[in-house]
């Protein structure tokens, strides 16, 4: 006969061994899970990624030319440089995809400092003003999205390894910040930019927030950047503009 000892010894390694297989198969199930999520996700990204420039609503050649015209129109005087570019985007695209309210906000990103007024947010677009009176220098970020800095007033500098001499943009020129490249670049004195990427722009959130977590622990204009990006994009979204 045997001890109970013996008999809860093996109940014990029985238990033991079904919880294995258990975990086992829970691992396997979510592994599987897992890759079917990303094959799914995949898929989607490149079908959607192939067929980019059907959501696209600005034009890089249009915005170049409109920033220059308003350069002539007013010279020196960003602030009417400004709202020349955003009267023609107004004709030109119409008032609901634009936000007029030129509401400003402190952005930190890359080690740079600036300010910036969001004109458009999608998922595939954003249109920005961003600039300082007093300078700034940093990091671009590796981004997800073709980015095109239209300097409206003074000089953005940018710098790439192995170069000796660097980029320089004046007024009136469109710095092409190639999607997945990365420069070092200065706006030297007082700069102004209108800045406009298209591409996957949810990404690029990830390094305009990082400053705030490492850095500036600015959580006010976390959350006023935050409040107006996604107002955007939702306003955007419900208007079926991707």
């Amino acid at each position: 006969m045997p001890s109970k000892s013996s008999k809860s010894s093996s109940s014990s390694s029985s238990s033991s061994s079904s919880s294995g297989c258990r975990c086992r198969c829970f691992s396997l199930k979510t592994l599987s899970y897992l890759a079917i999520f990303l094959a799914l996700f995949s898929a989607v990204y490149r079908y959607l990624d192939a067929r980019l420039e059907q959501f696209y609503i600005f034009d890089p050649e249009h915005l170049h030319d409109v920033s220059q015209r308003a350069i002539s129109a007013h010279g020196e005087d960003t602030r009417s440089i400004v709202n020349f570019i955003v009267a023609e985007l107004e004709q030109k695209v119409g008032p609901n995809y634009l936000s007029t309210q030129e509401e400003w906000v402190f952005n930190n990103a890359g080690g740079a400092m600036g300010a910036m007024y969001v004109i458009h947010a999608s998922i595939t677009e954003y249109l920005i003003i961003f600039g300082t009176a007093i300078g700034t220098e940093g990091h671009t970020g590796r981004h997800t999205a073709d980015d095109y800095f239209n300097i409206l007033q003074g000089t953005q500098l940018a710098y790439v390894p192995g170069e000796f001499k660097p980029e320089v943009y004046p007024a009136g020129s469109v710095h092409h910040l190639v999607r997945g490249e990365v420069k070092q670049y200065k706006m030297d004195e007082s700069c102004f930019a209108l800045e406009y990427a298209r591409g996957w722009i949810p990404p690029m959130l990830f390094f305009g927030y990082a400053d705030t977590f490492s850095s500036t622990l600015d959580f006010p204009t976390l959350w006023a950047t935050t409040r107006i990006t996604a107002r955007e994009m939702v306003g955007n979204l419900l208007q079926y503009k991707l």
